[in-house]
């Protein structure tokens, strides 16, 4: 048997299909010792999970973050630009600032409230109910833009480079694994999935970082190291892809990532992602009833700090194995291939990795862990369209229903939004890298959810309907200058017509300045708004408002542990920059 094979051979196929078995054994006994768990639990038991210990939190936060986007999309970005996109991965630091800063402002609401919030139930108590629902429409757009279109397409681009499966058939069939997966696993089954793929995903990844660059210095992981970054600085017409900011105009990564506006540009995005999302924010939120606050921050912070040491690991799991992907297919031998002006080929540079520089058997192992990493991606958002639509739409306007009717209205919304997504994905697929592309839509819709969530819980003059302006305003903004690239390929192609060339500042700024100037513009509007409209009312002020027991609680939820584990994720994180600066 030759171990070393540069493709699937019968035990990596059998290895695959008892694994996925295996997968579905596990995901069956789950769910069914949960339904008899959960008999007479309460609905947030289950939704946030109360009590949960600080590492738990930490874990749950860095398998929330990882998704399919990671698989492809940022090692292929490593293979094209090296670490020109690091800024969006090294944000540990950015984790912090959910623990230490927001998350207090969000249980002093939970108190306030008395019950367990989410994001757009703060929107609809501190501005408006309308701001609110905005919020979950932005949502779902959101999940046709960036989930469920660049999802299919990542399992395409797997399946086709690591199975030689053709695109559209992996794209189109995960979708339906995933489809069947959903109706019968649940979200029970999609948090049994994060359980078996995150160890797999960390192992493997770890395993081809290092027999990638053992494989590139002939067997010396620190001779490899030094050719990759050997190849990486002699690419792009020398100016290199092994360092952080690129601030000379000559060099061809100038254009997309402008000098130090670039960690600006990220900064905005993480701020969102990180401190105001959802799907992160969830993962924090829960209490023991009856619970000191002091207790409750703690662990919350412990938690962020925890998943601040795990988000160190992305970068060398997914980006520099795209890099080494890059120096391999430019050594004899390798079976890497890779044309790095084809944006799809980059893209496959961790399957072939995979493919070639795993010994057989062990393909098959890391190759269970990608596909249920991919189903679990995929699922969640699923249920979250079903469970977006449902709730904050459909049920308040048909009161009265079956819970089998609401099912029904929710599976079908999802098919909606997973039509549109297959609608855009063609689109999708000519705007570049796949990595860019998705951070290229992010600084679109993040501007608006950082100017409305920072300054509804920091100033208590801003108005209720300042909010609702900020975020529509903010995000139709967005959407037309999204338009405006899918018509100008980004901005590449010139427009004719006398409006078009007097509006070049809005189609043809490099999209970091632009999200700069759309969040300075949105705080701008919501002042201005302020001065004209009613002001919040005293429910609304208070519940932003630190009672001096409330920052006791704060003063005392800390120790020399947490100064000590927050000041080494800054430093690792600064270290990073310094090493590629």
């Amino acid at each position: 048997m030759n171990w070393s094979s540069h493709e699937f051979i019968w035990l990596d196929w059998a290895i695959l299909a008892v694994g996925i078995l295996g997968v579905v054994w596990a995901v069956y006994r789950a769910i069914k010792k949960d339904k008899e768990k959960m008999k007479g639990a309460d609905s947030q038991d289950y939704l946030f999970g109360k009590g949960e210990p600080w590492y738990v939190i930490g874990m749950a936060i860095f398998a929330a973050n990882i998704g399919s986007e990671h698989l492809v999309g940022l090692a292929g970005t490593g293979a094209k630009d090296g670490v020109g996109m690091a800024h969006w991965e090294m944000q540990g630091w950015m984790i912090l600032i959910l623990g230490w800063l927001f998350v207090p402002f969000y249980q002093l609401l939970i108190n306030k409230m008395g019950k367990i919030i989410t994001m757009p139930d703060f929107l609809k108590f501190r501005y408006t109910q309308r701001t609110g629902s905005w919020l979950s429409i932005i949502t779902l757009i959101a999940y046709i833009l960036t989930k469920v279109s660049v999802t299919a397409f990542t399992g395409g681009v797997f399946f086709k480079y690591l199975l030689g499966l053709n695109f559209w058939v992996g794209a189109l069939g995960l979708i339906a694994i995933t489809a069947v997966f959903t109706v019968f696993g649940g979200m029970k089954g999609v948090m049994t999935l994060s359980t078996i793929q995150t160890p797999i995903l960390i192992i493997g990844s770890f395993l081809v970082l290092f027999l990638g660059l053992a494989t590139l210095g002939d067997g010396n992981i620190i001779a490899g190291w030094q050719s990759m970054k050997s190849v990486c600085d002699a690419a792009h017409d020398g100016f290199g892809t092994t360092h952080m900011f690129h601030t000379d105009p000559a060099d061809p990564m100038y254009p997309q990532f402008p000098g130090y506006v670039v960690f600006l540009g990220a900064s905005i995005i993480g701020f969102w992602y990180w401190c105001t999302d959802q799907h992160i924010v969830q993962r924090v939120l829960g209490q023991v009833p009856g619970e000191d606050n002091k207790d409750v921050i703690a662990r919350a912070r412990r938690g962020t700090i925890a998943a601040g040491f795990f988000k160190l690991l992305p970068v060398f799991m997914f980006l520099i194995p795209g890099m080494i992907a890059y120096a391999l297919s430019l050594k004899a031998g390798s079976g890497i291939e890779m044309d790095i002006t084809n944006h799809e080929s980059t893209d496959g540079a961790f399957a072939m990795m995979v493919k070639n520089i795993l010994p057989a058997g062990i393909k098959g192992i890391v190759t269970i862990g990608f596909v249920c990493a991919l189903v679990a991606s995929l699922a969640a958002f699923f249920n979250s369209c079903a469970t977006l639509f449902t709730e904050d739409f459909y049920k308040p306007m048909k009161k009265g229903k079956t819970e089998e009717h609401y099912v029904l209205v929710g599976r079908i919304a999802t098919v909606v939004v997973v039509l549109l997504g297959l609608a855009w994905m063609p689109i999708m697929m000519n705007m570049g890298n796949l990595y860019s592309y998705l951070q290229d839509i992010q600084s679109l819709i993040a501007p608006a959810m950082v100017a409305v969530f920072t300054l509804g819980i920091f100033s208590k003059k801003i108005t209720p309907k300042s909010g609702e302006w900020g975020l529509i305003g903010g995000f139709i903004i967005g959407m037309l200058r999204l338009v405006t690239n899918v018509v100008t390929d980004s901005g590449k192609a010139v427009m004719e017509g006398a409006f078009w060339e007097n509006t070049t500042w809005f189609w043809q700024t490099n999209w970091l300045i632009f999200e700069c100037w759309l969040l300075v513009f949105i705080v701008v509007l919501m002042v201005v708004v302020s001065c004209f409209t009613p002001a919040p009312s005293k429910a609304q002020v208070e519940a932003i408002t630190f009672t001096s027991d409330f920052k006791k609680s704060i003063r005392e939820s800390w120790g020399i542990w947490d100064i000590l584990g927050t000041l080494l994720v800054v430093g690792l994180c600064a270290t990073f920059y310094w090493y590629f600066w």
